[in-house]
């Protein structure tokens, strides 16, 4: 949650930058001052308090108070202790496991409530009006964009997962007011994900992007009508095939993948009911 907060502070506006500072010198006191000490102590307006904690990602001050209470009070351990080549099995397992555990409830904290709101609003809109919902990834966030349009197309969605650069231009340039674009990437430098995510901004998509907050491609969501999904972590994506990063991406899109579920009501009962029945007839055919 500081992390994002020290990547976002140079474009904030000179008045939001004196709250971040007093955030980032004592981040225990700020989850605990009253707005109006805490606009004295940063020597702003109240209402400036107010739009700092939503130009960060959060609702406004109480959302962000409960998020920050809860990752500089409840003691969760986030020691990323990287895997070495001598580690024995044992050692990889209490490593990878603890590691996983940590990030995921570190996300609980940090994860902004009213970017998932938006971002769930505008999926559902494009589903209802049988619009397109495309995923890019590359790599092996590829493999969570194929995992997101797996869950997806079976809600009865138009939608299609790509991870060729080529394909993904493509793609993007047949994108229209009203369809979606969601954007996965670990280390959020790719250069065809930027291009196509680039692309879908000038044809009016949504563009919805899942990755690090300080990173370029988190740049491109910061315009209106995009969406930044920022996911935080101390993993060394250049190391190891990433780990936490990917569950923490499809964590994200399993989010999305409930929230949408629920907006769009009781008439995808049938269809998963149906999907259910017919699987069960080819598993247990002849």
């Amino acid at each position: 949650m500081l992390e994002r907060v020290k990547a976002a502070l140079p474009a904030l506006p000179p008045a939001e930058q004196r709250v971040a500072k007093l955030l980032l010198a004592d981040a225990r006191s700020f989850a605990n001052l009253p707005v109006s000490e805490l606009a004295d102590r940063s020597h702003v307006s109240k209402p400036t308090v107010v739009r700092f904690c939503r130009s960060v990602g959060y609702d406004g001050l109480a959302d962000f108070k409960l998020k920050l209470a809860g990752s500089v009070n409840e003691g969760v351990p986030f020691v990323h202790r990287a895997v070495d080549e001598d580690d024995k099995p044992g050692d990889v397992i209490v490593k990878v496991v603890d590691n996983a555990v940590a990030a995921l409830l570190h996300y609980r904290n940090d994860a902004a409530s009213h970017a998932f709101e938006r971002a769930i609003d505008a999926l559902a809109d494009s589903a209802r009006h049988n619009k397109r919902i495309e995923f890019y990834g590359v790599g092996n966030s590829g493999i969570v964009a194929q995992d997101a349009q797996h869950k997806f197309f079976r809600l009865g969605v138009n939608t299609v997962a790509t991870s060729d650069g080529h394909v993904q231009l493509m793609s993007a340039t047949m994108l229209q007011p009203g369809d979606c674009a969601v954007i996965i990437s670990n280390s959020g430098r790719s250069r065809d994900l930027l291009d196509a995510a680039e692309i879908a901004r000038k044809k009016g998509a949504t563009i919805i992007i899942i990755t690090a907050s300080a990173s370029p491609l988190a740049q491109l969501a910061l315009g209106p009508g995009q969406i930044l999904l920022a996911v935080d972590h101390p993993e060394d994506f250049d190391r190891y095939s990433p780990m936490v990063s990917r569950l923490l991406h499809l964590i994200a899109v399993d989010i999305l993948t409930t929230g949408v579920a629920l907006k769009l009501g009781q008439h995808l009962r049938p269809v998963l009911q149906e999907i259910k029945k017919n699987l069960r007839a080819k598993r247990y055919a002849g």
